[in-house]
């Protein structure tokens, strides 16, 4: 499903208007983002969470040469499926 159909979707099922569904997405949106950068995760309900996680530095391998390249440290996001998600699914 992607962002028009969502919104379609949402709009549908809740009566709202395309347009209003739209902006309450894109906030919400910024929202958790800023949730994310600011506390390290946020919690999307019956879904699961976003979680920030450190990945530490290494050595990795350029595919096209084979030759070692070094990566730094740095920061990266996860989701963690909640359990209503995960059972719905049957994982």
């Amino acid at each position: 499903m992607n962002q028009s159909e969502l919104i379609l979707k949402v709009a549908q099922i809740s009566g709202v208007a395309k347009k209003d569904v739209e902006h309450v997405l894109k906030t919400a949106g910024d929202v958790i983002a800023a949730a994310v950068v600011e506390q390290g995760e946020a919690v999307l309900p019956g879904l699961g969470k976003l979680v920030t996680i450190d990945k530490p530095a290494r050595t990795g391998r350029n595919p096209k040469t084979g030759e070692p390249v070094e990566i730094a440290a740095h920061k990266a996001i996860k989701f963690r499926v909640g359990k209503g998600l995960k059972d719905a699914v049957g994982a």
